[in-house]
C-alpha cells in the first residue's frame, strides 16, 4: 500500500484518477492546488480531529488553543490529567471529553496503536478506531487520511464532501454517505486524493473554507 506522503503523491494520484473517470479533468482544472494537510500519527492528531467534529474551524481553533494551555502537551497522560472543570472551562463538550479520555485510556493500556492502525486495509483500520466510542466513521476516516496518509479513504460521511460532488458532477440532490461510497468505488485506489480534491473544489468554487483536519 503506498501511503500519501508527500505533494508528489497527491500529484501522481491526481493524473490517475483523471485516467480512471475522465469526469475529473474538469474537476481537477477547477479545483486549483490540491494540500496534502498532512499530520504526525499519534494520539494528538486524534485528538485535533475529535476536537473539530461538528463545529466550525474558528470554533475548533479556539478549543484547541485552550486545551493546548490547559494540558500543557496534548498526550494521553496531559489529557487525562484534566478535571471535568479543566474540559468545561476549554469548551469541550461532555461527549468530546469522554471520547477525548476514552481514547487516551486506550493508547495508554496498549491496546489502540495510533501509527499501526495506518497500515491495516481500510476496513480493518475503521473498525480499529470505531471500536472506541465517541469516534465515528468521519472521525476514523479523517485520521487515516491525514495523519496515516491512507491512500484509499473516502469520508462519505462529509458534508462538504457529499455538496462538492454534487455540484462537479451535475447531481440533482446531495448524495447520501451510501450514494457517495458507491459513486467513490470508482476512484479506487485513490480514494485519499479524490477526497482531498473535492475538498479543494469546494473551497475555490464553493466559497468556503473547507477545514476537515486542524493543522499544526
Amino acid at each position: 500500500m503506498h501511503m500519501i506522503r508527500t505533494d508528489a503523491d497527491v500529484a501522481a494520484g491526481l493524473v490517475d484518477l483523471a485516467l480512471l473517470d475522465a469526469r475529473l479533468f474538469s474537476v481537477i482544472d477547477k479545483a486549483g492546488p490540491v494540500p496534502l494537510r498532512r499530520l504526525e500519527p499519534g494520539y494528538r492528531g486524534l485528538a485535533g480531529i475529535i476536537v473539530s467534529q461538528m463545529v466550525s474551524r474558528a470554533s475548533a481553533d479556539a478549543i484547541w488553543r485552550r486545551l493546548e494551555t490547559a494540558a500543557g502537551d496534548i498526550t494521553p497522560h496531559h489529557v487525562l490529567g484534566l478535571s471535568d472543570e479543566d474540559c468545561r472551562a476549554i469548551g469541550l463538550s461532555r461527549a468530546k471529553t469522554d471520547t477525548l479520555r476514552r481514547a487516551a485510556e486506550a493508547v495508554d493500556r496498549g491496546d489502540l496503536d495510533l501509527d499501526a492502525v495506518c497500515h491495516l486495509d481500510a476496513p480493518a483500520a475503521t473498525r480499529t478506531l470505531t471500536a472506541i466510542k465517541g469516534i465515528g466513521r468521519w472521525t476514523a476516516d479523517v485520521y487515516l487520511l491525514f495523519c496515516g496518509g491512507h491512500p484509499d479513504i473516502f469520508p462519505s460521511g462529509d458534508i462538504a464532501l457529499q455538496n462538492a460532488v454534487a455540484h462537479a458532477l451535475g447531481l440533482a440532490v446531495r448524495p447520501s454517505p451510501q450514494e457517495l461510497d458507491g459513486i467513490a468505488e470508482r476512484w479506487a485506489p485513490w480514494r485519499g486524493v479524490s477526497a482531498r480534491l473535492f475538498w479543494a473544489y469546494y473551497a475555490r468554487e464553493m466559497r468556503r473554507e473547507v477545514a476537515p483536519v486542524l493543522e499544526g
